[in-house]
């Protein structure tokens, strides 16, 4: 597995590649491709290639949707489900590894310092020492999922695709908000609201609760302006967000802590700690105690995808 290393974090907007020049070295020469103007993963990757004259020795690449040895499947994107041995053709690539982008995600955790962690509801970070599971979950194009779990010799990561799990409602408000939801989509996924798109049709079905006319606003535009229709939003955000965060550390057993990536979060941080997630992430009747205990932690560094599909090659190379 010779240098440089290919790395890639790919969604549904950006498809973000970087290079690894030497062991335990970051990600650099970072670049990111609109993915909406490549056809497929290949094709993206070749692209960045192409632009930085690099000829990798292994890559590994994260995407965000459902992966298997043979095939991977980018969700909220238009490309076809892909081929991972096509992916590797097509590059070139001696050693070639399809990830779930926060399985990419999950394996970073443990190479996050504090300075990469933001405290949410607390002065408390998650702790990576390999005694007790971790999680992490993310809203950006779609709704992200994942979790590390100790192993013999490391830390084994955990692929999901719970951003399609159904949405915990907590108030009636929030009831109202998911009949609308099921009555326009037919069901009720927590994607459909925690995500960027789902920002824009949680502000929409608001604004028809409220009986308020509601200007078309991007995701983008919502999380920076101050009208009570946008903040009303975004406090609604957070709470559905805290409830599902909560599930999620109480299904995987997260005593290690809950990380929050995706990229709408670090657009509203001072909101989040403003807001009731973390009341609803702890209020869940018997356990509160169990998830009081449990810190939950924004991640501010810039690639920690890319950094964690940097740790898988490095993680191969040792066992090689």
């Amino acid at each position: 597995m010779r240098f440089p290393w290919l790395v890639a974090d790919v969604g549904g907007t950006n498809a973000r590649f970087a290079l690894i020049e030497e062991p335990g070295a970051a990600p650099g020469r970072v670049r990111a491709l609109p993915t909406c103007e490549y056809p497929g993963l290949g094709e993206a990757a070749a692209a960045y290639l192409d632009e930085a004259g690099a000829r990798p020795g292994a890559a590994c690449l994260a995407v965000a949707g459902p992966v298997s040895d043979t095939t991977y499947h980018l969700t909220n994107a238009g490309w076809a489900p892909g081929s991972v041995a096509g992916v590797r053709d097509l590059l070139g690539v001696p050693y070639l590894e399809i990830l779930n982008d926060f399985e990419a995600l999950a394996l970073s955790l443990p190479r996050l310092g504090p300075g990469d962690l933001r405290p949410v509801g607390g002065d408390a970070l998650p702790a990576a020492d390999g005694t007790a599971p971790l999680a992490v979950l993310g809203p950006g194009t779609g709704l992200g999922v994942g979790g590390l779990v100790p192993a013999a010799g490391g830390w084994l990561p955990l692929a999901a695709e719970g951003g399609h799990a159904d949405l915990p409602a907590g108030t009636e408000r929030e009831i109202e908000l998911l009949r609308l939801l099921h009555a326009e989509t037919g069901a009720g996924g927590a994607e459909l609201f925690l995500s960027g798109n789902g920002l824009v049709r949680m502000r929409r079905l608001l604004a028809g609760l409220n009986g308020v006319p509601a200007e078309p606003l991007t995701a983008a535009e919502i999380c920076r302006m101050a009208d009570p229709l946008s903040v009303e939003t975004v406090e609604t955000f957070c709470g559905l967000l805290g409830s599902f965060a909560g599930n999620v550390a109480l299904t995987l057993g997260a005593r290690g802590g809950v990380h929050l990536g995706g990229g709408i979060l670090p657009r509203i941080a001072d909101a989040l700690d403003r807001s009731g997630f973390r009341r609803r992430f702890e209020g869940k009747p018997p356990v509160e105690g169990y998830l009081r205990a449990i810190p939950t932690a924004l991640i501010v560094h810039p690639y920690p995808a890319l950094t964690g599909a940097a740790a898988r090659l490095a993680q191969i190379a040792e066992t090689a």
